[in-house]
């Protein structure tokens, strides 16, 4: 395979900006494909209103005067000779291109047409005509140092060398779909010819990714079918003796859960189940009771959490569900001191530890079982498959249960997790009162602060959420030092607010949270740091500023921090913008229901996680606007791993190369 310093144009400094895309590949940067492409075809001018959008291209009739204003900003002005009209054109901080311009030389001007004043504020300038056919021009995610263009250059230079590109669709898919190939596929998309062909190659290459993506899910879910894991002999009225102590009475969700886990748990098939609900639904003394089945038969289990703040909050949970059984739990995060560690790791291997909670500590080298049974990791969509199959590897076949509070649709839910068992749970804890979701605008402030000053007044606590931690020169948004400030002239004189964000250390954060949570701060001032892993169930309102800057589900995820208790609690949506996706969280506190709408609206993205899983890193396919070629694909690939010959024969060797990767990494 080609170095990518082999290609023209690829340096030392430009190779460092390409990592930064995540191009470290010769194959990394074919598959580096547009975000987006810009149809550039030439406007009728008889048909565009004021401000429409225009396309035109002209001949330059002065020399640019440019004028400076501000902190380094320009104004570049010139008049242009489309043959039938002449126009003045205005373009901000271009005054780079001066020199490019020369009298006489036709070029394209993209902008917003004032048909008033026959001028054109451009946004783009081409230094070139249009050509008699549209031109399709792709658009590139760029960092700082290369531009969309001299990233396209690159990618022009690598197609000249595409020997070596596998093509992972069977030929009589590619026939039955009319797909075309590959390597047709990849140039098109970076150099466009036509829509029509555009359009073939970008389907082509959407299908080869969901195909290959199916083909894993499906084949995983074969490999775990096969798998014997741990069968336990508990009797089931031990389990609900367990049950009977607890201080509260489970949904009919919750039971119905217990049961599929029961039954996972006592029978020879190795345990893969996703539990699935709202913030605040119960989904943690599920996993309690799991861990109590897995006790009852002598292994030992593990609950990971993304945060210490998480961990901490379970293992006080589960000390106390688990006072009057003898069932010793323990808790492993980084800050513990090196010879702590070191007493944990001997007690967990002399199997005087049965439950063991934590974050990525668990992970560590030095963290050796003595007989993991269970596996338990909370919101396990922030986990990567490597970290989940590194802590997996610690057992002999340990039983494995994931924990979502990001409520996904069934019907996606399905196809994106096929290799796993789901669970969900739609009931709420009797007694919650629902939260009432307020939209308000930022002219409607002061009733949002009475509001606040009532909560206040009945020793209640309050979040308020900020989408930026500091001021920007180039933002008006609200961040977190400003509603500080805001909060302070508010209510300074009768309670305490704090701030909370990403760039604290950790001690910092734990040390505010621990006052927040030991109500010692009445105002909460934070980034979306607090969506997962708090609980404080004296805080009864959640104020949003800037809340069409956030995705529906993560909205929801924010508003189950309060109502948490039998409180009436309230979530406050301040948004400018009128945006009527907004106003379904004012209408529904089901996070199923949200996430559907959150789906249709964005697709996957934050929804699942992907980014941060690793899981589903889609180059161009989108969950949403494919679905339907997610849902062929996989019938496809199930139609390949049924077929002997695929599973026996060689007709397809990388095929079952990525298959047997993606094997030993689940």
């Amino acid at each position: 395979m080609m170095e990518l310093t082999a290609l023209k144009g690829v340096g030392p400094k430009t190779l460092k900006v390409l990592e930064k895309l995540g191009i470290d590949s010769y194959n990394a940067l074919l598959t580096y494909y547009p975000y987006r492409f810009d149809v550039i075809e030439r406007s009728n001018i008889k048909l565009l209103k004021q401000d429409d959008h225009i396309v035109i291209d002209g001949v330059i009739e002065n020399v640019p005067n440019v004028t400076f204003f501000k902190r380094k900003m320009n104004r570049m002005t010139f008049r242009l000779n489309t043959g039938e009209n002449i126009y003045n054109v205005v373009i901000f901080n271009r005054a780079f291109l001066k020199n490019n311009l020369k009298i006489g030389m036709r070029i394209t001007i993209i902008g917003k047409y004032d048909k008033i004043k026959t001028t054109i504020v451009a946004s783009d300038i081409k230094l070139y005509p249009l050509p008699p056919k549209p031109l399709i021009e792709p658009v590139y995610h760029v960092v700082s140092g290369i531009s969309s263009s001299q990233l396209n250059k690159i990618i022009t230079n690598a197609l000249d060398h595409m020997e070596d590109i596998d093509d992972y669709v069977p030929e009589y898919l590619v026939e039955r779909y009319h797909l075309g190939d590959k390597v047709t596929s990849i140039k098109e998309v970076h150099h466009p010819h036509t829509k029509e062909t555009l359009n073939r190659a970008i389907n082509y290459l959407k299908y080869e990714e969901l195909f290959l993506f199916m083909l894993k899910m499906n084949y995983l879910k074969s490999k775990r079918d096969q798998v014997l894991g741990l069968q336990r002999d508990v009797k089931r009225e031990d389990v609900d003796k367990f049950m009977a102590t607890l201080p509260f009475k489970l949904t009919p969700d919750q039971l119905k859960c217990v049961d599929a886990i029961y039954t996972d748990l006592t029978t020879p098939k190795r345990m893969n189940r996703l539990v699935q609900g709202d913030v605040g639904s119960g989904k943690t003394i599920v996993a309690v009771i799991a861990l109590y089945i897995n006790y009852l038969s002598h292994y030992q289990g593990a609950l990971m959490a993304p945060t210490e703040i998480l961990a901490s909050q379970h293992y006080d949970n589960l000390k106390n569900l688990f006072a009057n059984t003898g069932i010793k739990v323990e808790i492993l995060t980084g800050k513990l001191k090196v010879s702590e560690k070191k007493a944990i790791y001997k007690r967990l291997l002399n199997n005087e530890i049965d439950i063991l909670i934590g974050t990525h500590a668990l992970f560590s080298d030095d963290v050796i079982y003595h007989n993991l049974g269970l596996v338990i990791t909370d919101e396990q969509h922030r986990f990567g498959v490597n970290q989940r199959s590194s802590l997996k590897n610690k057992g002999n076949t340990p039983d494995i249960l994931y924990l979502s509070a990001t409520p996904i649709p069934r019907t996606y839910a399905i196809v994106l997790y096929g290799d796993m068992d789901i669970s969900s749970i739609h009931t709420m804890p009797s007694g919650r009162k629902e939260t009432i979701t307020l939209l308000k605008k930022d002219s409607e402030i002061k009733d949002v602060l009475d509001l606040m000053y009532q909560e206040l007044k009945s020793h209640h606590q309050i979040y308020v959420i900020a989408p930026t931690i500091e001021e920007s020169d180039t933002s008006d948004l609200e961040n977190v030092s400003a509603l500080k400030d805001k909060m302070d002239r508010a209510f300074g004189k009768i309670c305490k607010s704090a701030i909370l964000h990403g760039k604290m250390s950790s001690k910092e954060k734990e040390e505010v949270m621990r006052q927040y949570q030991d109500n010692e701060i009445s105002i909460l001032i934070s980034t979306t740091v607090i969506e997962v892993g708090v609980d404080v169930k004296n805080a009864t309102m959640m104020v949003i500023f800037d809340s069409y800057r956030f995705g529906l589900s993560q909205l929801h995820q924010l508003r189950g921090r309060v109502g948490r208790n039998d409180l009436q609690s309230y979530c406050v949506l301040i948004s400018n913008h009128e945006e009527k996706r907004l106003e379904i969280l004012t209408q529904t506190t089901d996070g199923f229901k949200v996430s559907e709408e959150d789906f249709k609206l964005r697709g996957s993205g934050d929804l699942f996680g992907t980014r941060q899983s690793g899981d589903m890193n889609f180059n161009l396919a989108n969950l949403k606007q494919d679905f339907n070629i997610l849902l062929r694909a996989r019938e496809d690939s199930q139609e390949i791993l049924d077929n002997p010959l695929f599973i026996k024969g060689d007709k397809y060797p990388r095929l079952r190369e990525i298959l047997d990767k993606s094997v030993n990494m689940s």
